[in-house]
């Protein structure tokens, strides 16, 4: 706002002035010297503050970025075990992004995820810090990043903000076997190799499987950075191209040394475990299709804990079709198994998703869908209703 100099100066003078009767001529003197220095202190401010307005400069804040997404999911699943029905309406996921820009090289991006609104000793949510590293573009389409990143496989891992997947939930053969979402500590380079092909590689802090505890899916072994056993690392290479427009396939493979992290459970030790993934994210016109693969290859040590563990697999293929830039429709099917090495095991799940999603503007969606699991002894069925945001 514009500063009235005359004003101010009018109303200092007026002080000074309501008391010259009783002053002596140095006190006079003094008020003076003290309302001249007022007067260029006024000056220097109005200056700055007119100098800024017109530079159009907001400060550091102009480089640094804020962001978030949010899903609420209502479920309705029978099973034919009562036990295992649920009837519950949960606010997923709450999630910040904070980034900022030091310079042109050099910038900071960070998550922060409340899970199931409440977290705390007994309650159902969590707080967790999901991405925190610091990325230095080094050259033309090269970069580096330290911290805490996401780790790059499969297609839901890095990019999995609610509006831009169908169904209410994520599906299970990425949360199952990759296991997304899945985040680690470590160094990653990303880059550009040429036109439509790109890569990443990163040493990190690998998967911990408490084998003493009974843990054998690798989704268990998730440390998420929080003084996560570093004894042994992981090492991640993906390559994905992009040559085609609409069209992404991808292919990752990742190496984990000792999925036991030193650990010796009887005879099980030394438990290496190397993760193959592969998948296509087609959008053509109204015409959409997603389809993965992933499997891990671990040691056999570890069927002494779990049978057949030494093999956890998964696939789904998802088509969809937009009848406009509001709603679309898909079907999923999926298979995952974390113990697929014995055929003797029971351990195979099957599920057919069936809904539509309904975009009320580009980052807003309301979702609906039906679905049938097939899982070992047991069947559900049910209906999933939601919604998700991101900005």
């Amino acid at each position: 706002m514009e500063l009235n100099r005359t004003a101010i100066a009018a109303a200092v003078a007026a002080t000074v002035l309501a008391n010259v009767a009783n002053a002596t001529q140095d006190e006079i003197q003094a008020l003076k010297q003290q309302l001249e220095q007022q007067q260029a202190q006024l000056d220097a401010l109005t200056d700055a503050l007119e100098s800024n307005r017109n530079s159009g400069s907001d400060g550091w804040w102009a480089d640094t970025s804020f962001g978030g997404y949010a899903e609420l999911h209502y479920n309705n699943i029978n099973s034919q075990q009562s036990s295992k029905d649920t009837v519950e309406l949960d606010l997923h996921r709450f999630v910040l992004f904070f980034g900022h820009r030091f310079n042109d090289k050099v910038s900071f991006f960070s998550e922060l995820e409340v899970e199931h609104t409440v977290a705390g000793e007994g309650k159902n949510g969590e707080v967790e810090v999901e991405q925190a590293f610091i990325k230095y573009q080094y050259a033309d389409n090269h970069s580096a990043k330290a911290g805490v990143f996401l780790v790059p496989v499969g297609i839901l891992n890095e990019v999995h903000e609610p509006d831009t997947f169908y169904g209410v939930e994520r599906n299970n053969v990425e949360k199952n076997i990759i296991p997304t979402t899945w985040w680690e500590g470590g160094v990653m380079a990303s880059g550009e190799m040429f036109t439509g092909v790109s890569y990443d590689a990163s040493v990190s802090s690998g998967l911990y499987l408490d084998a003493a505890d009974g843990d054998f899916k690798v989704r268990d072994g998730r440390q998420k950075a929080s003084e996560a056993n570093a004894t042994d690392m992981a090492y991640t290479a993906r390559i994905v191209w992009n040559g085609m427009p609409g069209v992404q396939v991808g292919f990752t493979g990742q190496y984990n040394t000792d999925l036991l992290q030193g650990d010796v459970v009887g005879s099980v030790k030394d438990v290496d475990a190397l993760l193959l993934e592969t998948h296509v994210d087609l959008r053509k016109g109204p015409i959409g299709l997603r389809a993965l693969y992933a499997t891990w290859d671990i040691d056999s040590a570890l069927d002494d804990i779990a049978a057949g563990a030494s093999e956890q697999t998964g696939w789904y293929v998802e088509p969809s079709y937009k009848f406009s830039e509001k709603v679309g429709v898909f079907a999923r099917y999926s298979q995952w198994d974390n113990q697929a090495a014995d055929d003797d095991v029971d351990s195979n799940y099957e599920q057919m998703d069936v809904g539509i999603n309904y975009w009320l503007v580009d980052t807003v969606a309301l979702k609906a869908d039906v679905q049938k699991t097939n899982e070992p002894g047991n069947t559900k069925e049910g209906f999933n209703l939601g919604i998700g945001w991101s900005f």
